[in-house]
C-alpha cells in the first residue's frame, strides 16, 4: 500500500491501539484539569480576529475569550456577511433593532458598522456583558445566567432565579458551554474518548477501499469515503454525530497537543496553520504518529504518517462536544 504501512500489520495496530485506548483511558479518568482557561487553542479563531476575541473575550468576569469564540463561530461561522432568515447580520449576528441599541464603535473609527468584525465582536462582548449585570443578582453559575438572558431575556432569568425552565434555553447554555471547551487552550491533561477503539475499528475496516469525493461510504457509491466522510462515519459507528466538513469537526471537542494524541483523536491538516477554517484534511489517529485516511482521488483509505509541513493539530471527540456543534449540514461541502 502506497505511503503505508502494509496491510499485514493491520492486526497487531488493532490489538495495540484497543489495549493502548482503554489502558490510556485508564490512567488519565479523573486527570483533566479543572478551572476556566483565558487563551485560546492555536488556530481555533482565525488569525485576523483573535486579538479581537482574546481581548474582549475578558470583558466581564462571566465571560471568557473561549465563551466569545464559540458564540460567534455558533452564530456566524466567522462569516463576516452572514444573513440570517430573521435578517441577523455579520459575523455577530445582531438584528438590527438589538444593534442600533447595543452596537459599539468597537475600533474608535467614528462609526458603528453591524458587518465590520472591529465593531461586532466587541459588541457581542458589550452586549453579554450588559446581560450579565442585569443579572447579577440571580443566584447560581453567573456564565450561565448571562447566556440564559442572552437567549431568553434578563426579565425570565430574574422570574426563574436562574437558568429558566425552556428547552431551547437550556440547551443553547449547554452547547455555548460546551463549544468554548473547543476554543480554549487546555491547562492539563484532556480526558480521553471512550468511544475511541470502535471508531478506530470502523476505519480499519475500510482500509484499501478506493478513495472517492464526497463519498460517505453509501451503497451506491460502493462504499466510498473522502477523508472527513471516514471520520463521520468512524464516529457514527459508536453513536456520535459529527459535521460533514473537516474545518466543522475540529470543533467536536478540545485539543490536545502532538506529544499528548491517544488513538482515536482526530488529526487535521490546513493551508494556514493560524485559522482552522483553512484545514483541508482529517483522519484518524493510531499511534506511533500514523493515521487512518482517505487522502485523495486515486488513493485508497491506508495509513500515513501525520508529521508533515501542514499539520494543524489534533481534537479529542466528545459526545457532548459534536452535539453541541452547530448544524451546517445546508451548506457543507466535503473535504
Amino acid at each position: 500500500m502506497a505511503g503505508g504501512i502494509g496491510i499485514g500489520l493491520c492486526l497487531s495496530f488493532l490489538v495495540l491501539i484497543v489495549v493502548g485506548t482503554y489502558s490510556a483511558a485508564a490512567g488519565l479518568a479523573g486527570g483533566a484539569a479543572g478551572g476556566r482557561a483565558l487563551g485560546l487553542a492555536k488556530g481555533a479563531v482565525p488569525a485576523k480576529y483573535q486579538n479581537l476575541v482574546q481581548k474582549w473575550g475578558t470583558l466581564c468576569p462571566a465571560m471568557t475569550p473561549a465563551l466569545l469564540a464559540a458564540q460567534l463561530y455558533s452564530e456566524s461561522g466567522w462569516n463576516p456577511s452572514a444573513v440570517s432568515p430573521a435578517d441577523a447580520r455579520g459575523i455577530a449576528q445582531f438584528i438590527p433593532g438589538t444593534w442600533a441599541g447595543h452596537g459599539i464603535d468597537g475600533d474608535g473609527d467614528g462609526d458603528r458598522d453591524i458587518w465590520d468584525p472591529n465593531d461586532a465582536i466587541p459588541s457581542a462582548a458589550s452586549y453579554d456583558c450588559e446581560l450579565a449585570k442585569d443579572v447579577a443578582g440571580v443566584p447560581g453559575d453567573a456564565t450561565s445566567n448571562m447566556l440564559a438572558a442572552y437567549n431568553a431575556g434578563a426579565y425570565a432569568v430574574i422570574k426563574y432565579g436562574g437558568v429558566p425552565p425552556y428547552q431551547e434555553t437550556q440547551g443553547y447554555v449547554k452547547a455555548i458551554t460546551t463549544l468554548a471547551k473547543s476554543f480554549e487552550r487546555p491547562v492539563g491533561r484532556v480526558a480521553p474518548s471512550q468511544q475511541a477503539a470502535g471508531a478506530i475499528y470502523f476505519a480499519q475496516k475500510q482500509l484499501g477501499t478506493p478513495y472517492l469525493w464526497g463519498g460517505n461510504g453509501t451503497p451506491d457509491q460502493d462504499g466510498r469515503f473522502d477523508c472527513s466522510g471516514l471520520t463521520k462515519a468512524a464516529y457514527e459507528s459508536v453513536g456520535i454525530e459529527l459535521p460533514r466538513v473537516a474545518n466543522d469537526q475540529y470543533n467536536a471537542g478540545p485539543h490536545p497537543s502532538r506529544g499528548e494524541l491517544l488513538p482515536g483523536d482526530l488529526v487535521f491538516f490546513s493551508d494556514d496553520l493560524t485559522n482552522s477554517r483553512a484545514i483541508h484534511h482529517v483522519g484518524l489517529y493510531v499511534g506511533g504518529g500514523y493515521m487512518i485516511n482517505a487522502p485523495y482521488t486515486g488513493a485508497v483509505i491506508r495509513f500515513d504518517k501525520i508529521d508533515t509541513p501542514d499539520y494543524f493539530g489534533a481534537t479529542r471527540v466528545t459526545k457532548d462536544g459534536a452535539a453541541a456543534l452547530p448544524d451546517r449540514s445546508a451548506d457543507a461541502k466535503s473535504s
